[in-house]
């Protein structure tokens, strides 16, 4: 019961604060945000509009942050910001020094917690705002700045999120630092993969049996396969797809990737102990492995390195260190 939970929760988190992307990574068409430029030398007051089109201003450079999701957490931390952050969501456990902050809730934040931290800035997400909105309107009525981050549905808006915060938080060197080096790994991935000529087909797998789901077109992880030159064999619909194990079986995926090794145990046993899957390619030949899922479903700096995991695990003999 304990792993059918975590399996839910993982598909939950995947779903409600991962929503479907498109391929097209130069795509702003959405990015409303612009900071307005009277300023001072400090780059303060600043205005920025949010993912609701909400106008937030800060006066000065925020001292005091929460983050409600475990994206815009790790995005903090990467700016550098360990000593700004003083709450976090009980879902955040990267990077280690996350486990330190203070814990204000899940998809139900405590309000009353949030605002005995007397924080500076509250970052939300676009993914949750409509389902949280009773405590975001409580958060701004105490007087706390509340900004709620774009849902990112291509490479291109994460880069703009990352942008987006550091800009807040008074880092836009960091952000653009940050960005311009995920741009040039993920380019260097990419660069690898496109001379490959045999192209494998891939079934990827974010929870396990009997609740099974894989991502379909429009997702960041179908994306990521396009990316590495490999074809997802759900391609053919749309989303994040409830499986029906013999479609997988008759696809015949030449790899098979899971993404919930680290709260099922033995994933890559599972898989290939099911019942009428020994005939598939990647059962036979033994071509399943185990992915983290945070570095394939969070909008942030990590999400180059879940590609470089994928890549890794369809064509080893390209990627190897």
């Amino acid at each position: 019961m304990k792993h059918t939970f975590k399996a839910l929760l993982s598909l939950l988190l995947a779903i409600g604060f991962l929503t479907a992307c498109g391929t097209d990574d130069g795509d702003q068409s959405n990015k409303k945000d612009t900071a307005e430029t009277t300023q001072d030398q400090s780059g303060y007051p600043l205005s920025l509009n949010d993912a609701l089109d909400h106008k937030v201003t800060l006066e000065e450079q925020p001292k005091h942050i929460v983050s409600l999701i475990p994206s815009n957490t790790e995005i903090l931390f990467e700016l550098g910001l360990n000593e700004e952050i003083v709450g976090v969501s009980d879902f955040d456990n990267y990077p280690e020094e996350a486990a330190d902050k203070e814990k204000i809730g899940g998809m139900e934040f405590n309000v009353e917690k949030i605002v005995s931290l007397d924080p500076d800035l509250v970052l939300a997400h676009e993914s949750t705002a409509k389902s949280a909105e009773e405590g975001l309107s409580q958060l701004k009525d105490a007087g706390i700045n509340v900004f709620i981050v774009h849902d990112a549905k291509s490479f291109e808006e994460v880069y703009n999120t990352i942008q987006d915060i550091g800009t807040l938080v008074g880092k836009k060197d960091q952000a653009e630092s940050i960005v311009s080096d995920m741009k040039s790994d993920l380019k260097t991935i990419q660069e690898k993969a496109k001379d490959i000529s045999d192209k494998k087909r891939v079934y990827v797998e974010v929870s396990p049996s009997p609740d099974i789901y894989s991502p379909g077109k429009d997702t960041f992880i179908d994306q990521m396969l396009t990316m590495v030159n490999a074809e997802n064999v759900m391609n053919d619909q749309e989303g994040w797809v409830k499986v029906n194990q013999e479609a997988v079986i008759s696809s015949n995926p030449d790899v098979i990737i899971t993404t919930y090794g680290y709260y099922s145990e033995n994933p890559k046993e599972q898989v290939m102990g099911r019942d009428g899957w020994k005939s598939v390619n990647a059962v036979k030949n033994s071509d399943v492995e185990d992915v983290h899922s945070d570095l394939v479903t969070r909008t942030g700096p990590r999400l180059v390195e879940g590609v470089e995991e994928i890549a890794k695990s369809i064509y080893p003999e390209v990627f190897a260190e």
